[in-house]
Order: C-alpha cells, then structure tokens, then sequence
C-alpha cells in the first residue's frame, strides 16, 4: 500500500534522576557523597533510506517515544542514557510540525539524519553539589522531562522529471517504454492509483528519474479525482513533461486538454507549477487523425515550449524524447524545496531562555498561581522528598524575581501560593 501522508505523535526520553548517596566503605568513616548523575534520555531521528518508498509503517502506530535515561547510581556512578529513536523514512520526506505548518526537516538524501526531538538532560548527583561551605549535600536534581510534538510527514517523491496529463493520455505507457518501470496499464480511466518511478538511462550515459503521475482531471486543484493527493510528488521534479493525447479518440480537443491541466497547476495552492520548466509530448501519433491534430494544436499554442511527437505504443520517436529530457535537465537546477522562512527557528523542543521564564496570575479563588514553561523545567528536576533541594528550588524562585514580585502584588507571610498545582506557603 502506497502511504505519503501520515500524522503522529513523537516524544523523546527522559533524564534519569540523579542520586543522593554516601560512601559506607570500612574504614572510611567520612567517605563523602558519591551520588551519580543520570543518564541523557533518547533523541529523536529521523534517517532518510533509500530502500524505502512508503510511509505506510507509521499509519498504524501513531505514538512513537523514544527510552528514558536511567537514574545515576552510588560509588558516583552514571546512569545510561536512553536508546535513539530513529526512524527511517523515504527520500523525499518532509517533517512538519503539525500546530504550526513549520518545516522542521526536509530528508532528501540516503543515510541523511535530523534531531527533531532532543532526550531530557540527565538529573546531577549530589556528587555534584559538593562546595566547601556544603561538603555533604543531600541534594540531586530529578531528569530533565522529555519533550513532545505531534508532526506531519509528507512524502513528495524525489524525481528529476514528471509525467502529467489527463487520464489515459498514456503517460504508463510512456514510462513502461523508456525505463524498467512495469505500472499497471488498462484501457480505462485512473489505472494508475499510485506514482510510479523509472529510471531513464541515455545512450551517452546520463540518467534521471522520471515520476509517473495519478491522471488529473478539471478541479484537481481544488481536491477533485485523484490529483490534489498526488499534484505534491511533482514540487520536487525539475521539469514536467505535459502529455497530451492527439489523436482525441476520446472526443477532446487536444488544446483544451492542455489548457485544462495547465490550468491546474497553476492553481495549485503550494506551489505554482505552472512555471516549472516544461516540453509538451505529444502521444498516440501513430492514430490516423494525430498529425492534423497536432498541426491544428501548435497554431492555438500561444506559448514558446517544445513540442516533441511521440507514440508510446509503436515507441515512435522515444529516442528523441529521452535526449531532449536530458538535455534541458543539463539547463535546469535543483532549487531548494523550503525558503528559509519555511522552516521553524530550531527543531530542538527545549527551554531556550526568555525574558520572563514565569508567568503569575490570581485564580479564581483568589489564590496567586505562578507556571511558565522556564519555571516548569526547574520544578519539574527538583526532588521535593529531601529539605536540601527544597531549599535550593526557594533560592530559585528568589534569584528569578518571584518573591519580590508577589510581595508587589500584596502577598504577605504565611499567604498560600500555588506552582502548576502544589500550593506553598509564601515565607517572608
């Protein structure tokens, strides 16, 4: 089953916590703390694979999370970090986040890799709080949290060149006769249910890949048919080869075919592709009525693109179109797919630093709540079971501003305060 669209949800580890502990060794009545820091939790990757052609394996599992760091140990022992995540996917897939439309990656190449998601930092020992004012604290930080997305990945397939037209213009037959490729072909409309890709090899040993396209019919644009699921796999190419019927077996004018799909893509909405570089093949020539079509379509064409008469089914004049594809892709370069503005300012899900890190609003009940996601960090990696490290999480809140904020506000000794839902008695 051919997958290119799929939304899911990505979270990646948690820090272990750090340890509090002590040496007890014999003879050594005053060992010192010796608390180890845990383990980093794992990223998440994504891994570009060329052997991939689908995004089908992430239709039925939705949740992808990456392992947790494990908690440091005694004897200052670190804690191991969590196993990557690392998820592979076809070349040419995109990753954006789903809230917001961002790129946050675009994999294109084989073996390419892209942190979208950076494991929590693991918590510090007490090892680590060790001054020589404190020579045995009794304070460890808990794991820094993982963090999470929901994402959207879209598979816009990787070729140089795009076959396009109207259904049963004969565009499988056209790549079943130039490369290796074997597509599904059958007199009736929307045999091709899938793209399909060929490898297109010249005589002077140049080579591109060719994209054979679902037909597209009037409205494609806007979601009819089939062509609005498949119009993206065209972003990529380089050049778009327009074909067009002459032989109008099927009561069309040739020229109002190709002004129908010319039409389409110039609607659609993400990319103008009519202004992608383009040859007009013009198929079925080997029908009675094709050359006086054709004769009759180069009159109507108001515009200066190269026409190339071709019969798929007898393999008339294939040659010429195989060079001439290769020639002007010699002319045209890959432009990059995403502006810079496309993509989201960091795809690393972390606290950063703000102006304010904390927010402080009156409830309901008339009780002060201070959240914010910089203050959520540190209370998330304090271990409110040991006084030390309660202490150090009011030392904090002091070194941000809190307290003489709410002392501003007409918070007074021995007033509650709530923390993302823990209430505290504010001491003065």
């Amino acid at each position: 089953m051919f997958v290119d669209l799929v939304k899911l949800k990505i979270q990646s580890g948690k820090g272990g916590d750090g340890m509090s502990a002590f040496r007890r060794e014999k003879y050594v009545p005053m060992g010192g703390p010796s608390g180890g820091d845990g383990g980093r939790g794992g990223h998440v990757i994504f891994e570009g694979d060329e052997g991939l052609s689908t995004l089908l394996e992430f239709r039925y599992n939705r949740l992808r999370k990456a392992t947790d760091g494990e908690n440091g140990k005694n004897k200052k022992m670190h804690g191991k970090n969590g196993e990557d995540m690392i998820l592979r996917v076809p070349i040419g897939t995109t990753v954006f986040n789903a809230e917001t439309g961002k790129v946050l990656a675009d994999i294109t190449e084989h073996r390419q890799q892209a942190i979208i998601l950076r494991g929590g930092r693991g918590g510090r020992g007490n090892v680590k709080f060790t001054t020589s004012r404190n020579t045995a604290p009794d304070i460890a930080e808990k794991g820094e949290p993982g963090q999470d997305v929901e994402i959207r990945l879209e598979l816009k397939l990787l070729a140089d060149v795009g076959l396009v037209g109207l259904p049963s213009v004969g565009k499988s037959t056209i790549i079943s006769a130039i490369s290796k490729a074997k597509p599904k072909i059958a007199a009736y409309h929307f045999t091709t249910l899938v793209p399909n890709l060929g490898v297109v090899g010249t005589n002077d040993e140049r080579s591109y890949v060719v994209a054979d396209l679902p037909g597209l019919i009037e409205g494609a644009s806007q979601g009819e048919g089939l062509g609005h699921e498949f119009l993206r796999h065209i972003e990529r190419t380089r050049l778009v080869l327009h074909v067009v019927d002459m032989s109008a077996m099927e009561g069309r004018d040739p020229y109002e075919d190709y002004l129908t799909i010319k039409q389409e893509l110039e609607h659609y909405e993400k990319v103008d592709l009519s202004q992608r570089p383009t040859l007009i093949v013009a198929n079925k020539m080997d029908m009675p009525e094709s050359e006086a079509n054709l004769v009759a379509f180069k009159e109507k064409l108001d515009v200066d693109i190269p026409v190339i008469p071709i019969s798929a089914h007898t393999k008339y004049n294939l040659e010429t179109l195989i060079h001439q594809t290769a020639d002007r892709l010699d002319e045209v370069r890959r432009d990059a797919l995403y502006d810079k503005d496309d993509f989201e300012e960091t795809v690393v899900y972390e606290f950063k630093g703000m102006e304010k890190p904390y927010t402080i609003n009156r409830a309901d009940d008339g009780i002060y709540e201070i959240g914010g996601e910089g203050l959520k960090r540190i209370f998330e990696m304090t271990d409110f079971s040991k006084d030390q490290s309660i202490k150090r999480f009011a030392r904090q809140l002091r070194s941000l501003g809190i307290d003489r904020e709410l002392r501003d506000l007409g918070v007074k000794h021995g007033d509650t305060v709530r923390i993302f839902d823990v209430s505290f008695e504010f001491l003065d």
